[in-house]
């Protein structure tokens, strides 16, 4: 039970914050691990090893640019469960999260047979050919496969967020990864005189196994610890409109972000094979540091949403300085094991040269990003919570089209390739984070 004294204390306590932050990194990480180690066991197969790392990092962008997209349910019902549970009004959402539920299958299914079957297209818009776009073509068509499955554990994942806790997620992460990184060795690898080597299908069949684990573990949280439910009441509820216009919002933010990973990607595969596959290597470690940073933003994203559902102005803009400060003390440590070990984790990934020596060239970028990034994804996090979804959206439009790809085209043009592309991501990150700041202390610092 909720004590006097935290109610009245004008600062989120730090215990509260890391009941649902320490979860929320351990679960964010799972995924970003999963493709880690998709890449690593991948671009150490014995043939054609640097154009399946190049097709498997394609992929998983396209993916991650799919679930981020279309994902954004997750906030949505995560920031309403939140804030009807700040004002102790639960009740009037009960209906929702099933209807949401079902708006995620129905939408995930519509998506995977689009992208199944302009596959061919999709890839070559990326600028793939030959061997790279037939491997990008069969492992996409398998991996997605379990596009449904995320998409919905994603948003069962956000009311759990909404109900303040992340320790559910972190268990479903965690069994997920471990199913994924244990079948990608048997599957990619193959077993001697049992199971021949599927080398990237193998690879693509292991995360669509493990994220229907996921699946089933968290709908066995979700009926059994929860106060919803999964029956569709085809009367809908009136917070639906509200959820899919903050979702709109939402998914036209995490648009323009993707356009950014897209064009990264793009301009990556046209410098050539080895580019691409540095640049695989490089953004999944970004997209590793980020979800890892992002346990603190989702701390501030369902205490936010309380928050503001309480309106204790004061506990939220106190909230807003502590969960900065852990991200960025974390965002340092990240910085310093990497400078400690910089010339070590390319290998984990690939043994090719070349491929090392593009990675170890541009690698201290993305170091020396991660305390920006960490307070631009603090303050992502509880403006989500907040449902600031329009500005979220406008922000990421100017840093997109203003700052990135401006950027990216003058550095392409003066011959920097990777170092373009990272500059232009500096760029974007500096714009996000010092929009996000300047918003929050105008409207929260100064609310009564």
């Amino acid at each position: 039970m909720t004590s006097k004294a935290s109610i009245t204390s004008p600062k989120v306590s730090f215990k509260e914050i890391n009941t649902i932050a320490i979860p929320a990194i351990i679960a964010g990480i799972a995924e970003p691990l999963i493709s880690l180690t998709d890449i690593a066991i991948i671009g150490n197969v014995e043939n054609n090893s640097v154009e399946a790392l190049a097709a498997a990092g394609i992929v998983g962008s396209f993916l991650s640019a799919l679930i981020w997209i279309l994902a954004q349910t997750k906030t949505a019902i995560s920031a309403l469960v939140s804030q009807h549970l700040g004002s102790n009004r639960l009740h009037a959402v009960k209906t929702l999260v099933p209807q949401t539920l079902l708006l995620n299958l129905l939408l995930s299914l519509v998506i995977y047979f689009i992208t199944a079957f302009f596959a061919e297209l999709i890839f070559s818009a990326y600028n793939a050919e030959g061997l790279i776009l037939d491997y990008t073509k069969s492992y996409y068509r398998i991996r997605a496969l379990g596009y449904p499955f995320t998409l919905v554990t994603f948003a069962i994942f956000g009311v759990f967020r909404g109900l303040q806790n992340t320790l559910w997620a972190m268990k479903c992460s965690l069994i997920g990864g471990v199913v994924n990184i244990v079948l990608d060795f048997v599957l990619v690898y193959g077993v001697e005189g049992i199971l021949p080597a599927m080398h990237l299908e193998g690879a693509a069949i292991a995360s669509v196994i493990a994220q229907g684990v996921m699946l089933s573990m968290a709908f066995y949280f979700y009926i059994r610890k929860t106060p919803f439910h999964l029956k569709i009441s085809f009367n809908l509820n009136p917070n639906l409109k509200p959820l899919i216009s903050m979702a709109l919002n939402l998914f036209l933010r995490t648009l323009a972000l993707n356009i950014a990973i897209y064009l990264a990607n793009a301009y990556a595969t046209d410098y050539g094979k080895n580019y691409i596959a540095a640049q695989s290597i490089l953004m999944n470690i970004w997209l590793f540091f980020s979800f890892f940073i992002d346990g603190y933003a989702n701390a501030g994203n369902a205490i936010g949403g309380k928050l503001l559902g309480a309106k204790a102005y004061t506990k939220l803009w106190n909230l807003s300085k502590d969960i900065s400060k852990y991200a960025v003390i974390i965002a340092l440590l990240l910085m310093a094991a990497c400078t400690l070990f910089y010339n070590k984790i390319g290998l984990i990934f690939n043994k090719d040269e070349e491929v090392l020596l593009l990675f170890s060239s541009v690698f201290w970028m993305v170091l020396l990003m991660q305390p920006i990034n960490a307070i631009a994804f603090m303050f992502d996090g509880i403006f989500k919570g907040l449902g600031e979804a329009k500005y979220l959206r406008n922000v990421l439009l100017v840093a997109t089209f203003i700052g990135f790809w401006p950027t990216l085209i003058l550095f392409d043009y003066l011959g920097f390739k990777l170092y373009a592309i990272w500059l232009a991501f500096l760029i974007w990150m500096i714009i996000r984070s010092a929009a996000l700041v300047i918003k929050f202390r105008r409207k929260y610092l100064s609310s009564p």
